[in-house]
């Protein structure tokens, strides 16, 4: 027998549970001439998000009728879970829809979705203000409840004395890596462009110099390890770059952690890429921040931060350029650089598809170390590092470890891990947890695929209790005031 129903709420807002009603699914009868089917639900194929490809799951028709109809008051406060009693739904017996109030208006839910899939609550209240997503996981009999955040700008909520490394941040490893190229070089279904419409905001990228002996020669490669990402010619970083300026000119609330590394073939050393990088590239404060320091939100809005994983030329090194990680351990599920910038797990060598489960373990505890972070908001204290997460690896020897088979495995048990687990009791947000609940930067493989962005909208959800921590603090400032007053 299935396990009653859980609902987490991961909002700023708190939910009220008012109806619950159940409709016929896939119900069968005899007419005498065998089975026949009958059904109350209509199929709607159009996107389930404006950037989305996916289709709708299967919805209650509007001129449905229930066979169980129960009002109730079953409240959930933010970014608490609570285990009803309620059955949840039978497919293919029936389905169950959810009627919920919040900021006085109500929105509703059918349940079951697509496995694992979000869908975005049906607004009841006319001209809505408020937005929300949920993500059904049959197996767990759990509902997670979401604020539908604007992915193409989703950071304009936070303020800009937010420290950089407090958010809660998707990105993408290998990120232009979703040309036509050998399986395991390629790493991404979408363009770099989707990707930051999807919420996208930490780019891993790795360079190479055209030409190790032409000063002359500034253009920069895309490579994965020692191979080109395409295998229909070569990209450059430079037409990466315009794509990334487009894209913030269009979204200045945004920024893009980009994550810069040496690989390739050729006598090319870290010291000229630093140096190209530095007199072509990098060269605008209005576009890059390149100081050696994490920045607050409001000092990188509109920029690249640069992450700086190569060494730098002698003439650059005095006051140092770029957040220092160029000493990153490897091969590592937890590891801080020796700059205390940035705690890294990178373990990547999963040789046998068995270890992939090692790999799972590591990602889950590098989530809840970040998950315990408490972010100070002052800003002369310490900012704590970027918790980077690297949900990837592969083994070019092993089909079913090349970096599309991980990510099909890793990539949705990370989206239960975050709507079931991430922050639960000690550490973690709400219910017992004494950290801010983030996730740190989350960085994937083969996400979006489909249309599928759950992942993505998993991670921007948990800067709930960092949205929450911000309006309690201007709350006290404005207190304050009145009494001083």
């Amino acid at each position: 027998m299935a396990a009653p129903l859980t609902i987490r709420n991961l909002t700023v807002k708190p939910f009220e549970l008012k109806v619950l009603e159940r409709f016929e699914h896939l119900a069968t009868v005899d007419s005498g001439q065998g089975l026949q089917n009958i059904t109350n639900l209509t199929k709607n194929f159009t996107g389930l998000f404006s950037n989305s490809t996916r289709s709708e799951p299967p919805k209650i028709s509007d001129d449905a009728k229930s066979f169980s109809h129960e009002e109730v008051s079953i409240r959930i406060e933010p970014l608490q879970s609570l285990t009803t009693d309620i059955k949840p739904a039978q497919p293919p017996i029936h389905m169950l829809r959810l009627t919920f109030e919040a900021d006085g208006e109500r929105h509703r839910l059918d349940t079951p979705s697509q496995k694992d899939e979000s869908i975005v609550l049906t607004p009841i209240t006319p001209d809505p203000r408020n937005s929300y997503t949920a993500i059904y996981l049959p197996q767990n009999s759990h509902l997670t409840l979401y604020s539908s955040a604007n992915l193409p700008s989703w950071m304009r909520k936070l303020k800009d004395s937010t420290p950089l490394s407090a958010l809660s941040i998707p990105g993408t490893h290998n990120s232009p890596t979703c040309h036509k190229a050998l399986p395991s070089v390629r790493c991404q279904s979408a363009s770099p462009p989707e990707q930051l419409d999807n919420g996208i905001r930490f780019f891993d990228i790795r360079l190479q110099p055209e030409s190790a002996t032409d000063p002359t020669n500034t253009n920069l490669v895309l490579v994965h390890a020692v191979f080109p990402i395409s295998l229909t010619g070569a990209k450059y970083f430079r037409d990466l770059l315009a794509e990334v300026y487009a894209f913030l000119d269009r979204n200045p609330s945004e920024t893009v952690i980009m994550s810069l590394k040496r690989e390739g073939t050729g006598n090319a050393t870290d010291q000229q890429l630093s140096r190209i990088l530095h007199e072509h590239y990098a060269t605008d404060p209005n576009r890059w921040f390149t100081a050696p320091r994490i920045p607050t939100l409001g000092e990188a809005r509109r920029k690249i931060v640069l992450v700086r994983r190569f060494a730098l030329d002698e003439s650059l090194d005095g006051g140092g350029w770029g957040i220092d990680a160029a000493t990153w351990a490897d091969n590592t599920p937890n590891a801080l650089c020796p700059s205390g910038d940035v705690c890294v797990q990178d373990f990547y060598e999963v040789l046998e598809t068995e270890n992939i489960d090692k790999k799972l373990q590591y990602s889950r505890e590098h989530l809840e170390r970040a998950a315990a972070c408490v972010c100070s908001l002052d800003n002369e204290a310490p900012k704590q590092p970027f918790y980077i997460n690297f949900l990837t690896a592969s083994n070019f020897w092993k089909v079913g470890c090349w970096p599309d088979r991980i990510a099909a495995k890793l990539n949705p048990a990370i989206v239960e891990h975050l709507c079931v687990r991430h922050g639960v009791g000690d550490g973690g947000m709400g219910e017992g947890g004494k950290g801010d609940g983030g996730t740190g930067i989350v960085v994937c493989d083969w996400v979006g695929v489909k249309g599928n962005w759950d992942l993505v909208r998993c991670v921007v959800g948990m800067n709930a209790r960092l949205e929450i921590r911000e309006g309690l603090l201007d709350l006290g400032t404005l207190l304050w005031m009145l009494v001083i007053l």
